[in-house]
């Protein structure tokens, strides 16, 4: 098994991390950078990981810092 951290990595904004295990890509949150311009930028960057290779999104809650880049997953290609 293998953890990432995509995003709320030095910073509470933008909630994402994936979990690779038996040939599964699991996509824990995809959420919105929030706060000051900086962070805000990030969230027009490329995905640091393919969107069509994620087989499942798993949602802890709905608040846009972890839900936020969810139509920008789905527009990129996931499709899980």
């Amino acid at each position: 098994m293998e953890i990432k951290f995509y995003g709320a990595a030095r910073t509470v904004t933008g909630s994402c991390y994936g979990i690779q295990a038996n040939d599964m890509n699991i996509l824990i949150d995809c959420g919105i950078f929030q706060g000051t311009k900086d962070n805000e930028k990030k969230n027009v960057d490329p995905f640091p990981f393919t969107p069509s290779e994620i087989h499942y999104v798993l949602l802890t809650h709905a608040h846009l810092d972890h839900s936020g880049l969810i139509p920008k997953l789905v527009k990129e290609g996931f499709r899980g």
